[in-house]
């Protein structure tokens, strides 16, 4: 049993560092040429530029990228320590 679940835990951080290098190139795609003038419109909303909506918006969804794969890095390295002690 114990080899299946050192395989779960390898195949799940292994998932884990392809949607960092994912998410990644994705947000260096978006903070480039085609996507900033797609967003660089006269078009206010509320008042504010929709550049900035843009990307204000793109580096909140950023943070919470980083925080969501930062808990679950903190609840499967909990798991593992929590596991061998009983």
């Amino acid at each position: 049993m114990k080899p299946r679940i050192i395989k779960h835990r390898f195949l799940s951080r292994l998932r884990l560092k392809e949607s960092w290098i994912i998410f990644f190139l994705l947000g260096i795609i978006m903070m480039n040429y085609p996507f900033l003038h797609i967003f660089n419109k006269s078009i206010t909303l509320e008042g504010i530029p929709l550049l900035f909506v843009y990307i204000i918006g793109g580096w909140a969804v950023s943070i919470l990228v980083i925080f969501l794969f930062t808990h679950s890095i903190k609840t499967e390295s909990d798991d593992d320590t929590g596991s061998g002690t009983r």
